[in-house]
């Protein structure tokens, strides 16, 4: 008897179970391959794009994939910098293969983990509760609630061209059993698919006529853990199809599982396959390729770009019509995968399932794509599994508290029509949202349930009294011109002809907090003396007095949607009696049985006039 089994050892299933023992319960984890944990299935790398900011918060929140990113990390960028600090996006290249081991040593460190290789082909179900397990060899386990991180494996087929393979990834079993189960319960299953390129022999590349692309020479990390920036760099590169390229795809398109109706399922719209870019994009004769390197002591090389599930013949003729890789040899094709999925709405905001209790579903399962957005699903999962084992209650991020708030609120309340991809874009308070503060946002969170344990606390409560203190420094410090105005003009400001605070000096769009305090010596002193980290402690600083006529115009914005979106909707509200809300709006509601007004409001087709008839009926 176990307090929590998480199914599957992804990135979901390894944040999942090491949330939840560490929380105290006691965990088993069941993988298909103890040599696959927390696999890179596709590029190896961590964050980008929003991707980045899940990623130091689920640091912040006390979960490990920030600090296995640092462990093996071999290049560091922090995308976006020429766009406001809202869309900073920290991304780094990894070595695949320690990533892998890290997250084992981090799991296996975890006593209170036990480990079991097997395929879970059924449910073991009571009274519409979760009670445990099957597997394959025929073992059951029991337990008190179970996580489901299945990721593609779930009735898996792979596609290369015309040919068909059964499995979850290329020379691995798929898993089955569990959707026809869940499907006979009276859940929803739908089909999604994904795909990946090829993986070439970096003994077969031209790198002198490619673009080299270095990471920051300055390095970063992204556990705020990590006291000093990590300088790895190794470098990728940069290439472009073209339109032989093209040609020579579109050749191989009679053979094509896309386009000859063998695939069903829906395909991500901002990850596509090459073959969908060239018909997307039909008036662009050429798209950008990365080559990503997928380890420090490795030749193998991934082609961010170009997935595909042509035939072999057509992937490996149409690389070789690429700059630099005339010569190139491939170690396997690139292949798509179809897989089976459950509509996210069918889930509370725990990540439970409302038909089984217990039950709770994180990752690719839920319809989305990408190891970040698994990731923080598998977290959010974990504690909640937790919670509910020990009757405690749930653990719930709104949206202006986190991205993995808004990534759960748009798959509980909206759905999914395509893999969902978090993008700084779908959040509305991104000001707020930051990747330079998801400590403070979140920690101390975490800390309360005991999930972010002493020493992350501490860091945290420590940064902020030096944030605090250098910010008092800045608002009592007056400078003379003498001691400023050479300054000033190297940076074409114009100068002072009075004293001033020096707070009013660093709120100058023009002025860098690190330049100022190598002018003035007593700041330069005040940073010095501090602990934490000098760079990073001046850029939040920075961040937060330039934009803070932003930042607290979201805050007031984020309260008063919050006052409102918190109003509990009481269940057995029978919406049909309500004819002043639009019969959409009531279709919808009845379909998604929001729990909050916030929720009713982010459904698709509820109007805000439903939304005001509804404040009504409940006496608001």
């Amino acid at each position: 008897m176990y307090d929590v089994i998480v199914v599957g050892a992804g990135h979901a299933g390894s944040e999942a179970a090491s949330a939840a023992a560490i929380l105290g319960s006691k965990v088993l984890l069941i993988t298909m391959d103890m040599t696959k944990i927390a696999q890179m299935s596709c590029n190896p790398a961590m964050g980008g794009i929003a991707k980045g900011q899940i990623i130091r918060e689920i640091d912040a929140l006390g979960g490990f994939s920030g600090i296995v990113t640092d462990r093996s990390m071999i290049q560091f960028r922090m995308l976006n910098r020429s766009k406001g600090p809202a869309m900073w996006s920290p991304r780094a290249q990894c070595d695949r293969f320690i990533f892998s081991l890290e997250w084992r040593k981090v799991l296996e460190s975890n006593k209170n983990i036990d480990f079991w290789q097997d395929s879970v082909n059924e449910l073991i179900i009571k009274r519409k509760a979760i009670a445990g397990v099957r597997t394959r060899l025929g073992v059951e386990f029991f337990s008190k609630t179970v996580v489901l991180t299945n990721g593609t494996f779930e009735n898996g087929i792979i596609h290369i061209g015309k040919t068909k393979l059964k499995g979850g990834r290329i020379s691995e079993s798929p898993s089955k059993g569990i959707s026809s189960q869940l499907y006979d319960l009276g859940f929803e299953v739908g089909r999604m698919k994904t795909g990946t390129p090829a993986r070439i022999d970096g003994r077969t590349i031209n790198f002198n006529v490619l673009e080299e692309q270095k990471g920051d020479i300055e390095g970063g990390n992204f556990s705020f853990l990590a006291r000093e920036k990590i300088t790895t760099n190794k470098s990728c590169y940069i290439t472009y199809t073209n339109k032989k390229v093209h040609d020579v795809l579109k050749e191989g398109f009679q053979d094509s599982p896309l386009y000859n109706g063998t695939i069903k399922g829906i395909g991500p719209r901002y990850c596509p396959s090459i073959e969908d870019k060239i018909v997307t994009f039909s008036e662009r004769d050429k798209h950008q390729l990365f080559l990503e390197p997928e380890g420090e002591n490795t030749i193998e090389y991934y082609i961010n770009g170009f997935a595909s599930s042509l035939p072999l013949k057509t992937q490996l003729k149409a690389l070789r019509n690429i700059s630099g890789l005339e010569k190139v040899n491939i170690f396997r094709p690139g292949y798509a995968i179809e897989y089976d999925y459950y509509p996210p709405t069918q889930l509370r905001y725990s990540l439970e399932t409302r038909k089984i209790k217990n039950l709770f579903f994180a990752g690719q399962i839920n319809g989305t794509t990408g190891y970040e957005e698994a990731g923080g699903q598998g977290l959010m999962a974990g504690i909640n599994a937790h919670n509910r084992a020990n009757n405690l209650e749930e653990f719930i991020l709104n949206r202006d508290e986190s991205y993995i708030g808004v990534l759960i609120d748009d798959l509980v309340s909206k759905g999914v029509d395509e893999p969902y991809r978090m993008f700084t874009s779908r959040a509305e308070y991104r000001i707020l949202l930051r990747q330079d503060n998801c400590d403070e946002r979140l920690t101390r969170k975490a800390h309360e349930i005991g999930l972010a344990k002493g020493n992350r606390y501490d860091l945290v409560n420590k940064k902020i009294r030096e944030k605090e203190a250098i910010i008092k420094f800045l608002e009592d410090y007056s400078i003379e011109p003498q001691e400023i105005n050479i300054f000033l003009e190297k940076n074409r400001e114009s100068v002072i002809k009075q004293k001033v605070k020096l707070i009013d000096i660093a709120k100058r769009p023009q002025i860098s907090l690190k330049e100022l305090s190598d002018t003035v010596n007593s700041f330069k002193q005040l940073i010095e003396s501090m602990s934490s980290n000098a760079d990073d402690l001046t850029e939040s600083i920075e961040i937060e007095l330039k934009y803070s006529g932003y930042i607290e115009r979201e805050k007031q914005i984020a309260n008063k949607i919050s006052r409102l979106g918190r109003i509990k909707i009481y269940k057995g509200l029978d919406y049909n009696k309500m004819t002043s809300i639009s019969t959409e709006g009531r279709q919808k509601l009845i379909s998604k049985k929001p729990e909050t007004i916030g929720q009713a409001s982010r459904i698709p087709g509820v109007s805000p006039s439903d939304i005001s008839v509804l404040l009504v009926h409940i006496g608001r």
